[in-house]
């Protein structure tokens, strides 16, 4: 063998394939990049048009929906208007029982209330408050009214009170004497976790002390920004700290305190607090009521 056939041999031959692809192929992977992108475009097209039609609705749980009735104020006070002077009255002016209790009264009741005065004696009401309702049918309502009599000490009094189609307040029956409302012993809330944090502690002592003796320019340093507070018209001394807990891990707290006044009158008072911690500082936001409700 030659030495220039040796050379060729040693340089080997290159070797080129050729594979046949179809043409809708190849067209296919160089626009699929675009058909990509008008689809996207064009599902959010659609989602647009869809939430400016037809936006979607917020799921309102169905306990909302089985919420009691809005309270009706202006009937729950003719309600306990009616029960302070049907429990008003003074034997020896029967007259004065019956005109108190005219505007109240219509053809379907009888026109001194059913009321018949014993031969002797008065009574009067010192106090009266609604403390419990139910609504038998849409625009009726009766009402328990709590009232306080010098004579007869604390009476409870069923008023039933109904909206005329002409939005008027009418009686829609007679009253009645009933029982109290149930009630039961106080329940503490359990196992609260205690406040291990002392910085957290004085904050909240503090505040209290400033705000049970009415010094709001003092408990202004406590407040966290733009909180504004409504001070107890009781001026009280704080006199013990008893114990701080969680009621909100990290946002709320409740107090117990103890507290006197200028005469001597000593109490023990709980008070949750809102609280906040800014750039490691803890600040108070609220303090048991919000005066803007």
């Amino acid at each position: 063998m030659s030495a220039e056939s040796r050379h060729r041999t040693d340089i080997g031959v290159a070797r080129v394939t050729i594979a046949s692809r179809s043409l809708w192929r190849i067209r296919l992977a160089r626009e699929a990049p675009r058909y990509l992108l008008r689809a996207v475009s064009l599902v959010g097209l659609v989602a647009c048009a869809r939430f400016a039609i037809a936006p979607p609705q917020p799921r309102i749980p169905s306990t909302l929906l089985r919420q009691p009735p809005t309270a009706d104020r202006g009937a729950e006070g003719f309600a306990a208007l009616f029960a302070r002077r049907y429990l008003t009255w003074n034997a020896g002016e029967p007259q004065a029982s019956a005109r108190a209790l005219e505007p109240f009264l219509g053809a379907g009741l009888e026109a001194d209330g059913g009321i018949e005065l014993p031969a002797r004696g008065e009574q009067s009401v010192e106090w009266d408050e609604v403390v419990q309702s139910r609504e038998p049918s849409p625009g009726s309502h009766v009402y328990t009214v709590a009232a306080q009599t010098d004579t007869a000490a604390l009476l409870y009094l069923t008023v039933a009170v109904t909206r005329t189609a002409d939005g008027s307040l009418a009686l829609s029956g007679y009253p009645a004497f009933v029982g109290a409302p149930f009630a039961t012993q106080a329940q503490l809330p359990q196992h609260l976790q205690e406040v291990s944090d002392p910085s957290l502690v004085t904050v909240v002592q503090r505040a209290l002390r400033n705000y049970l003796a009415g010094s709001y320019s003092e408990l202004a340093s406590d407040l966290s920004p733009g909180v504004r507070l409504s001070l107890p018209t009781l001026a009280l001394t704080l006199q013990s700290l008893q114990r701080v807990n969680w009621t909100t891990p990290g946002s709320s707290v409740v107090a117990v305190v103890q507290a006197d006044d200028s005469r001597g009158a000593q109490y023990t008072l709980a008070y949750e607090l809102e609280v906040v911690r800014e750039q490691g500082r803890w600040e108070v936001a609220a303090v048991q009521t919000d005066p803007y409700s």
